[in-house]
């Protein structure tokens, strides 16, 4: 993704635009320019089509991100839901085998992709792992989203990575539960009814005010922005915010599971 990015500004600055004209041209913020830029954010096929034909550059950059490598390549809706979580007024995360992807330490992410079946290279992690921690900037903006997270107990039992990296990522958790605007959720074990049983899925908010969903799969991923669908989910969501411990007994969970240690 660098090297599409340097491509993009080394193009930008011969046509004599900044960031800021740029994208004004094309409709888009200034701070997506300087993501795609800096290699932050994937540039999008449709995208680059575009900015071909607004810069001359005869299919370069429709050819360059056709041919990255493999490590940059990311399936279409994730790609495009990625792009919306870094500018949702709010996010709502559901998650049942994992810690939320926003909310995971650096050794914690690095055992989730070790664990994949079939395996990463090494650099392949690297790589992964930096991505996915530089999302969590979305929380510390400087007005960051209403972000709730409800996490199903059984994901906070397991000690993927080791004892080390599970003491870490609970303690982790428990000072995020303290950031403004962020509540935390566990969903207990042990329950009779539990209202997502077909599995984890995410709802934003963007600054449209459009609502979308996002799921994933064993081998693929969905956006969804049908509003009869996303309308369910909500309500699913809604029905696990009542099933979950609330904020602060979820604060006291985290601290028996930290006394435990």
């Amino acid at each position: 993704m660098k090297m599409v990015g340097a491509l993009l500004a080394l193009h930008r600055e011969a046509a004599g635009l900044t960031q800021k004209s740029l994208a004004e041209r094309i409709v888009i913020s200034e701070d997506h320019v300087a993501s795609i830029e800096q290699g932050r954010r994937p540039l999008k096929m449709d995208l680059a089509v575009q900015l071909d034909e607004l810069l001359g550059t005869r299919r370069t950059l429709e050819t360059a991100v056709g041919n990255m490598p493999d490590v940059d390549l990311v399936p279409r809706f994730a790609e495009e839901y990625l792009d919306r979580e870094q500018e949702a007024l709010s996010i709502s995360w559901y998650e049942a085998l994992v810690v939320p992807g926003l909310l995971q330490t650096e050794a914690y992410a690095r055992a989730v992709f070790h664990s994949r079946v079939p395996v990463y290279d090494e650099d392949s992690i690297e790589q992964l792992v930096a991505k996915r921690i530089e999302r969590r900037d979305v929380l510390h903006r400087k007005q960051p989203p209403m972000a709730n997270f409800v996490i199903w107990e059984a994901a906070l039992r397991d000690r993927l990575g080791g004892r080390e990296v599970h003491i870490e990522q609970v303690r982790h958790l428990r000072e995020y539960a303290e950031l403004p605007g962020l509540s935390l959720q566990i969903l207990p074990l042990g329950r009779t009814t539990h209202a997502a049983l077909d599995g984890p899925f995410i709802l934003l908010e963007t600054p449209d005010h459009q609502r979308l969903a996002y799921t994933e799969t064993q081998r693929g991923s969905r956006l969804i922005a049908d509003l009869d669908e996303v309308a369910i989910l909500n309500q699913k969501y809604a029905m696990l915010r009542t099933q979950a411990r609330d904020p602060e007994e979820t604060k006291g969970l985290l601290d028996r599971l930290l006394g435990e240690q």
